[in-house]
């Protein structure tokens, strides 16, 4: 399947991760690459290993003209919901890019509100090149967050599962309670707090 480009010079690209765990920030990523310097190996950043991920980290940030981290934090995804929180966290990202994008592309089905015309691109991850690295930074840069966070709270095994819901995890929010970084308005997390109050 081929992706038509905008007709636009500067097109950022932008995409999120961290919709599903039950603890931390969602990260999103806005990237503007550089077509004079191209970047091999893009893709999902699900698809590629670790240490491919890793590698491509340090090339986008070399080589893109620019990229900027937007994030919602745990209060934040209490108080106004997950979705709301990533398109603040995608706006927040397109807003701190040092170049003005003519044209934004997002992974997904919906936009956030932006200054600049932009497009959502289903399965963008894969098919767009900018999400692809804007796929690749957000999920570094949170994964290395959880593997943070483990060696505070060595307990909960966040280095391995990434605050994802697995049974690990459920099972020890349950033994010992919630963290100040878990998410409170998710069910499991309430449920937790329900048995340990």
């Amino acid at each position: 399947m081929e992706f038509i480009y905008p007709k636009a010079n500067l097109i950022a690209g932008v995409d999120e991760v961290g919709r599903g765990p039950l603890v931390g920030a969602v990260l999103t990523a806005a990237v503007i690459l550089d077509p004079n310097n191209p970047i091999i190996g893009l893709a999902d950043s699900k698809k590629l290993t670790e240490r491919k991920r890793e590698k491509l980290f340090d090339e986008i940030q070399e080589k893109a003209l620019c990229w900027c981290i937007g994030r919602a934090e745990p209060e934040e995804i209490d108080k106004i919901n997950i979705l709301h929180a990533t398109m603040l966290a995608m706006q927040r990202a397109v807003a701190g890019l040092a170049i003005v994008p003519e044209f934004v592309l997002i992974d997904g089905n919906r936009c956030p509100e932006l200054p600049m015309p932009a497009q959502a691109v289903v399965k963008g991850d894969s098919l767009v090149q900018e999400i692809s690295a804007a796929s690749i930074l957000a999920k570094v840069i949170r994964d290395r967050e959880m593997v943070e966070l483990d060696k505070t709270f060595p307990e909960y095994g966040f280095a391995k599962h990434k605050g994802y819901p697995t049974a690990y995890h459920l099972e020890k929010l349950a033994q010992y309670g919630a963290t100040e970084f878990h998410r409170k308005s998710f069910a499991p997390v309430r449920r937790a707090l329900d048995i340990t109050q």
